[in-house]
């Protein structure tokens, strides 16, 4: 290269690096429409650009917003990229998909780069064929940790844990260890404790990275332990698993077996995805919509999920409307019930739901227990008791101005403490009488609740309307 080309090469090669950069700290509606424009136009070149600086959680997301046509072709111009991290955080729901997209030596890659936990999250909801050819692309050793994992129970902490761990003798020093670490080509990407042994291979204690690299060489491991230390069964529900974490302030945790010999370990990350989908999966069913609803799923799909919960719907409105055709007569005598009717119903809903949410929540956290339920339930019937009388005085004088009747605002305010109460005690009776029957409290509390306030409600307001202004 001659001296009078090298400036003009230099100018380029800074223009790219420049728009590389640009590209980089685009604005993410841009960046997307760049991205769909790549896709349209079959430009790998500018995919590739586009997605080189991202992080793999955020390609993962763009691969859910595609519709089909457009994951296919952008498998086809990326597939050579998607590694095992892209693969891990792309959402259960089209990740089968994506699999049979990608070409066999692209996907067989992925899969051993990644850590055997998410090995198993990839595997266990393939059938037989596909999680064959997964596995036969392992090495032995992968191969039979990730076929262990798979032989404990759906939901546990033999499914959750990964089965590479740092483990160390108990009598070691901090500079064996530190040797140890620097000579092993094994390692996990990540790991936070070297975890104490004894001969018999049961975990006795675990030592912080940070703590290890702070102290003395010639210093004992056994003094320098954690006291957080506590071991989870490998038989341990995995919802358990991660109220421990949240509970205790875990960072990773030892999983053993029957015998308390350590067979794997479970990080903060792998406990944080279970609390993330509990909690997701209660507000999904709370809403009727299905534990496993996606921004990615069918119309079909979509459909037959909510359906059911439509049709339960349906049956408890039914079963509110045969109490308004009870008092049919006194409502075509007094107009003004009809207008007013759907307020009571409609506060006690509402009423009922903010302490369902509440009861569903401190159920899930376990903070609501046997020692603290009935001080809660209490506390819940008061509060119930002094909104209703709140919104009593409220209503009582709207309806009296309104429709020019003090009778008919007495009716209504009283109405309103009836069911503002009822509503408060049911959407805490409800949700831990399902759980004492073994059904989930989050799957069918609302639908109870909305039916008890809205017959409540309308029994109460209708009733006491008939006793009095009749």
């Amino acid at each position: 290269m001659t001296d009078e080309e090298r400036p003009e090469v230099e100018d380029q090669v800074a223009e790219r690096q420049a728009e590389s950069e640009e590209d980089e700290f685009l604005p993410r509606r841009e960046l997307l429409d760049r991205i769909d424009e790549a896709i349209e136009a079959e430009d790998a070149a500018a995919l590739n650009a586009l997605l080189e600086p991202m992080h793999a959680a955020d390609i993962a997301d763009i691969i859910e917003r595609l519709h089909s046509a457009e994951r296919r072709s952008f498998l086809r111009l990326y597939s050579g990229e998607i590694d095992g991290e892209i693969l891990s955080e792309i959402d259960e729901s089209i990740r089968e998909e994506v699999m049979e997209q990608l070409p066999r030596e692209v996907l067989a890659e992925a899969v051993r780069e990644m850590d055997s936990d998410d090995v198993v999250d990839l595997i266990e909801d393939l059938d037989e064929p596909g999680r064959a050819e997964i596995l036969a692309a392992l090495d032995d050793s992968d191969r039979a940790a990730v076929q262990q994992s798979l032989a404990y129970p759906e939901y546990s902490a033999g499914r959750l844990m990964q089965s590479e761990v740092v483990t160390a003798p108990e009598h070691w020093t901090v500079g064996e260890t530190i040797d140890f670490l620097r000579t092993e080509e094994w390692l996990p990407e990540q790991f936070y404790h070297i975890i104490l042994v004894d001969p018999r291979r049961h975990p006795i204690a675990y030592v912080t990275l940070g703590r290890l690299l702070a102290s003395r060489r010639d210093v004992a491991l056994r003094d320098i332990t954690e006291d957080s230390f506590r071991t989870i069964s490998v038989y341990a529900e995995e919802g358990d698993v991660a109220y421990a974490f949240n509970q205790y302030h875990l960072i990773s945790a030892p999983v053993v077996d029957g015998n308390d010999r350590l067979v794997g370990v479970i990080t903060m990350d792998d406990a944080m995805a279970v609390m993330d989908e509990e909690h997701e999966e209660d507000i999904l069913r709370l809403a009727g919509v299905g534990e496993d609803s996606a921004i990615t799923d069918t119309v079909f799909e979509t459909l037959r999920q909510r359906l059911p919960w439509l049709m339960v719907n349906l049956a408890t409105a039914i079963a509110a409307s045969l109490v308004i055709a009870i008092f049919e007569t006194t409502i075509q005598a007094l107009v003004a019930l009809a207008v007013l009717m759907p307020i009571v119903a409609s506060m006690g809903g509402n009423a009922g739901t903010q302490t369902l949410t509440v009861a569903v929540r401190a159920l899930a956290t376990k903070s609501l227990t046997g020692s603290n339920v009935w001080r809660v339930v209490r506390r819940e019937a008061i509060v119930g008791l002094l909104n209703g009388l709140a919104f009593a005085l409220v209503m009582g004088v709207v309806a009296w101005i309104w429709f020019d009747g003090m009778s008919l605002g007495a009716v209504i305010g009283i109405a309103m403490v009836i069911n503002l109460a009822v509503a408060a005690l049911a959407g805490i009776l409800i949700p831990l009488g399902l759980e004492k029957v073994g059904a989930d409290p989050a799957l069918a509390s609302g639908t109870f609740v909305t039916t008890v306030t809205d017959v409540v409600g309308f029994f109460a307001f209708l009733g006491l309307a008939q006793a009095v202004l009749l």
